[in-house]
């Protein structure tokens, strides 16, 4: 089995959540080749050898990223102090296309290819989640998607995640084979 994680991270929480789900993916199936890429990095050819794809993004105004949402988390964090490197990273990402501009470039798979989606956003109810949309357009690529969204909490905008989401985000990675 080729099982591939493909994720955009803004502060490092949904890279953490992206690498976890790959572990808990490698200890439920040992013999699979399990990859974690960024959505700059993943291109047509790897997630067409997937026979898992997983995706996963953070919640910015209670859905997907857009480069807006991007532009303004960079600015938010350039605002703090003490916050150099996850300023860089957020401004890192912020100039890469995010899942939307992936989306746009994923081609269509044929029925039988699996996929998962999930995000990082807020505890509450109004928070909303990236979750959902991120599933919608894996379905409208013809992905079969196995499971429900699932989302895993920060505590902050900018994280840390909660406690027990890396171990919450093994075991979501291992039930999805």
């Amino acid at each position: 089995m080729q099982a591939l994680i493909v994720y955009e991270s803004m502060y490092g929480n949904t890279h953490e959540i992206a690498e976890a789900i790959a572990e808990g993916i490698q200890e439920a199936h040992p013999d699979a080749s399990v990859r974690c890429l960024t959505a700059v990095a993943a291109d047509a050819d790897q997630t067409r050898a997937a026979d898992l794809l997983v995706v996963g993004g953070p919640t910015h105004m209670r859905g997907m990223s857009s480069g807006m949402s991007r532009r303004m988390a960079v600015s938010a964090e350039a605002r703090k102090e003490g916050h150099d490197e996850q300023a860089q990273e957020a401004a890192d990402t912020a100039e890469g296309p995010g899942l939307r501009r992936w989306f746009h470039d994923l081609s269509d798979t044929e029925p039988g290819t699996y996929a998962a989606a999930f995000d990082t956003r807020l505890d509450g109810r109004l928070a909303g989640g990236a979750a959902e949309g991120i599933a919608q357009r894996l379905s409208h690529h013809h992905y079969d998607v196995m499971v429900e969204p699932e989302g895993f909490i920060v505590e902050d905008a900018d994280g840390p995640l909660r406690t027990g989401e890396i171990e919450r985000a093994k075991a979501w990675g291992s039930g999805l084979v």
